[in-house]
């Protein structure tokens, strides 16, 4: 296993990256495709993931071949097919359609800090996963999801909080998640043996 490392990304064999930006301590898995996207600081993502036009908060956790903010096709012209959009691939006289690519590029997917993408779940454009939340396995998120709620299915509903409410408020306000890499490692042996409440009564 690497050494995770504040200065850049660890990537895995495979990857494929354009335009995206990093925080301190990522992982980014073989085989995946980022596009278009930020990824916080302690962020990963496990192998074959595909991620773009998105933003992912701090301390995400994704899980393999999950897709994030999967580019869509104009659902209202003559054809779907990326003819009209990647044109230059097959005409010498026409420049592809960069209107549409920015159009699709601004209807970002936001993932909050300290949320779980489960294995080969979805998250469709323009939804926000909020901090702390879960997405169940296979899921398909075409919904934002609220902090702290756990959803499932297809198309992904809530099935119960993952913590409760008067708990994920506290968590909320105290945002753990921009303390320093040191203040993190002091903290430690409290994140690993103390319950979400009893954590906030040491640190609020």
């Amino acid at each position: 296993m690497q050494k995770l490392r504040p200065d850049g990304p660890i990537f895995h064999p495979g990857c494929e990256v354009a335009d995206t930006t990093f925080g301190a301590y990522v992982e980014i898995g073989a085989g995946t495709r980022l596009a278009h996207a930020t990824i916080g600081d302690y962020s990963y993502c496990d192998r074959s993931c595909d991620i773009a036009n998105a933003a992912i908060g701090k301390f995400a956790n994704i899980a393999s071949f999950v897709r994030i903010g999967a580019t869509d096709h104009p659902l209202d012209r003559a054809s779907l097919h990326h003819f009209q959009y990647r044109s230059a691939r097959y005409w010498d006289d026409v420049a592809d359609d960069d209107a549409w690519f920015a159009a699709r590029r601004a209807r970002r997917s936001i993932i909050g800090h300290d949320s779980w993408i489960g294995h080969a779940a979805q998250i469709k454009p323009e939804v926000t996963v909020g901090h702390g939340a879960v997405v169940a396995s296979g899921a398909i998120v075409t919904r934002d999801v609220a902090p702290y709620t756990i959803v499932a299915g297809i198309p992904a509903r809530p099935v119960r909080d993952r913590l409760p409410a008067n708990i994920a408020a506290r968590m909320l306000a105290l945002g753990w998640w921009d303390w320093d890499h040191a203040r993190l490692r002091a903290a430690l042996d409290d994140f690993r043996s103390l319950s979400a409440e009893a954590f906030l009564e040491r640190y609020e």
